[in-house]
């Protein structure tokens, strides 16, 4: 059933103008707003908790705004099976790839870290046409296998190279002469609350994967802040934000503040285009915080010798 729904509709629909796909997911994004109200309770959750401030009509109107650009993704996601360099070159743009550049002239490995906010399939599989260092993207395999290898194969195509979380040092240590740019998506809920860096994001107490901050601390990788915003439709431009040269100079904690708080701006600023459908606070916030942090920072100072 899985190949024949990526074979003779998934794929095929891919090779449709952008414009024709919208107009399946116009129709979508009405049913989800009147009939089908995807994940409804889950989105209007996390809106509220996160926006106390706002009235009822408020979130809803952010609810709307969800549905109507989460729409435009699933367009732009059967899209990205099939569109060209060229039209990636076209429809998505860095503003300031000097910061790149810069770090790439130095031989610095960098991690490009950000969450799922406006785009991120386009830019997992343009990000080896975007930039000079080698891409690579760090993720979890998917439940199913089989389209768990095509839309990775689909990701790879124009050079990025797909890596599991569990043996990302492996992977990256074999090849040595490439300059790496590792893309992670950290907004995601961490599996373990006494494993997470618990911080204050979006008006909560929050765990925040600290998977970044420790491998820019155990590869010695630069750490580069991005945001995607939209243009219009189908158009995206990435700026880039230097969080730090030398992670060795930050203290336990700082890294992940600070990408953290950048991508919280971006939030606050226009919420429509987080990914409002994901189950973000899952997590319960333990009891003994303030021993954990403390215990966390030790073992972090102790580790890479603070």
């Amino acid at each position: 059933m899985e190949k024949i729904a990526y074979y003779l509709f998934v794929l095929p629909l891919s090779y449709l103008p952008l414009w024709s796909l919208y107009l399946f997911t116009d129709f979508l994004f009405l049913l989800l707003i009147s009939i089908v109200p995807y994940r409804k309770e889950v989105i209007e959750n996390n809106l509220k908790r996160s926006f106390p401030e706002k009235n009822e009509k408020e979130i809803k109107r952010l609810k709307r705004k969800f549905y109507r650009h989460f729409t435009d993704l699933l367009a732009e996601g059967i899209k990205n099976l099939s569109l060209s360099k060229e039209g990636y070159k076209k429809r998505f743009k860095v503003v300031n790839p000097e910061l790149m550049d810069d770090l790439y002239a130095k031989k610095k490995n960098v991690l490009l870290v950000s969450g799922h906010y406006n785009n991120w399939e386009w830019l997992i599989t343009s990000q080896n046409i975007l930039f000079k260092h080698q891409a690579y993207g760090i993720g979890m395999p998917m439940t199913s296998k089989f389209w768990d290898k095509k839309i990775n194969a689909k990701r790879q195509r124009f050079g990025m190279r797909v890596i599991h979380s569990k043996n990302y040092k492996t992977e990256l240590a074999k090849n040595t002469d490439d300059t790496k740019a590792v893309l992670v998506l950290s907004d995601q809920s961490p599996g373990d609350s006494n494993k997470s860096y618990w911080m204050n994001f979006l008006n909560q107490q929050t765990a925040v994967l600290f998977g970044t901050e420790v491998m820019a601390h155990q590869l010695d990788y630069a750490v580069v802040f991005f945001i995607t915003r939209k243009v219009k439709r189908g158009y995206y431009k990435m700026e880039l934000t230097s969080v730090t040269e030398n992670p060795s100079e930050m203290k336990w904690g700082e890294i992940t503040e600070k990408h953290t708080q950048l991508l919280e701006k971006e939030i606050i600023s226009e919420p429509q285009y987080w990914l409002w459908s994901h189950k973000r606070w899952k997590r319960e916030v333990p009891s003994d915080l303030d021993q954990l942090k403390q215990k966390q920072r030790t073992f972090f100072n102790e580790k890479f010798n603070k």
